[in-house]
């Protein structure tokens, strides 16, 4: 299909460095593979894109610029393991991560695109990036692109767009107005998300993050479980550190979940966690939702892991093939306990003193939206959080019209 009217826009530019801030589904990928090739259409370019991480490139655009340029003919040669192409031309389109801003050192650039800016390290631009198009002839140009997460670098980018220099242009598209999702679909989103996770994820917004992380937290969440003899499933957040180990044990709810009581032990390991739980819940089907670390981690010579403890334990182990972001895990926390239609859906027995303290309590870094972790109010939080996110996640997959064509350049 056609470029849509927001892609339209940005690719129509004629500014050095443009600047697409967009609501989910808004068509980033799309619009980056389409530039990618514009640029590396004319010999012997160096062409580059930067994620946050290598497995986000690989996962997000590698299959897609292969495609698209295998459809033209144009790969002389594919390098799978540096996720690299030669064209024809003798044009190179490398997929790097922003993990290690020096390894991206190192001649000059005609063409970036950076990929969820927010998340990328401001100096892999000032530093890096910036310097290495200055040393092109013609001088290298940007395309910078991601939903908004914050106030911080790539809001910078955006104003610089908005003001008078001409070798800036700044785009603004809402999840709606890139047309890649159904508006009943948006509608339901409301009902998933708080109204500042909405307002960012689907309306291209830049809200402040400060103060504490669970924001949407309040007195009014802490209610009373009623016993119930008759429930028999528990859900369990679990945090797999040593000081302490923390749970957040939850029955789930007609529509959403309350956590009947917690877990803290300090200078502990997996095998007591796991058997303290069994302690107090026998009679009950036990669903555990750990740190996806837990996969990898070794707990003793023979090489079981925290996971296969847990599962050995006769618990159901559910987890993430990695680690979700943390403001996902964030989203998703306070999304629950608030919606934009003002439906309160996880709530706290009084009992869990721990829970309600670190949820008041756990805060930001001061400027930064890095939750601070030298409080020790994070780890019952990130257990909450990491059977939150799994059962109530605000990154739901959106597939648009698979027989989707690339148009032309």
């Amino acid at each position: 299909m056609p470029l849509n009217n927001a892609q339209l826009a940005v690719a129509n530019d004629p500014a050095r460095f443009r600047v697409f801030v967009a609501g989910r589904r808004t068509g980033k990928t799309f619009l980056s593979v389409r530039e990618l090739a514009r640029f590396a259409r004319h010999p012997d370019r160096r062409i580059l894109y930067i994620c946050p991480t290598y497995q986000m490139g690989r996962d997000i655009i590698w299959a897609d610029l292969k495609q698209r340029l295998g459809d033209l003919n144009w790969i002389a040669k594919t390098n799978e393991s540096r996720l690299e192409l030669t064209l024809v031309n003798n044009s190179t389109i490398s997929i790097r991560s922003g993990d290690n801003p020096d390894s991206l050192r190192g001649g000059g650039y005609d063409f970036v695109v950076f990929d969820e800016t927010s998340d990328l390290k401001p100096e892999i631009w000032y530093e890096v990036i910036r310097p290495a198009l200055s040393a092109q002839k013609p001088p290298g140009q940007a395309l910078f692109c991601g939903t908004p997460k914050g106030t911080n670098w790539f809001q910078d980018l955006y104003l610089l767009g908005k003001n008078e220099d001409p070798a800036w242009a700044s785009f603004q598209f809402t999840t709606l107005e890139g047309g890649n999702v159904p508006e009943e679909e948006i509608l339901a989103a409301k009902s998933d998300l708080d109204e500042r996770t909405f307002r960012a994820e689907y309306e291209a917004s830049f809200e402040t993050y400060s103060g504490v992380v669970a924001y949407n937290f309040t007195d009014d969440h802490i209610v009373p479980w009623k016993q119930d003899s008759g429930y028999k499933q528990i859900v369990i957040g679990v945090d797999m550190n040593v000081d302490p180990m923390s749970a957040a044990i939850m029955v789930r709810t007609g529509h959403g979940l309350h956590v009947i009581d917690e877990i803290s032990m300090f200078g502990s390991n997996t095998d007591e966690l796991a058997q303290e739980i069994k302690n107090r819940y026998s009679d009950k089907q036990i669903f555990v939702f750990p740190d996806p670390a837990g996969v990898q981690r070794k707990t003793s010579a023979n090489g079981r892991t925290d996971v296969s403890i847990l599962q050995n334990a006769g618990f159901t182990v559910k987890h993430r093939a990695r680690h979700p972001a943390v403001k996902d895990r964030i989203n998703a926390l306070n999304s629950l306990l608030l919606n934009t239609n003002g439906e309160r859906r996880l709530f706290v027995d009084p009992k869990c003193k721990q829970t309600i303290k670190c949820l008041k309590r756990h805060v930001y870094k001061e400027g930064t939206q890095v939750p601070d972790k030298s409080s020790g109010y994070d780890h019952q939080v990130d257990a909450l959080s990491y059977a939150v996110e799994y059962l109530y996640p605000v990154t739901k997959s959106y597939t648009p019209d698979p027989t989707k064509s690339w148009g032309v350049f």
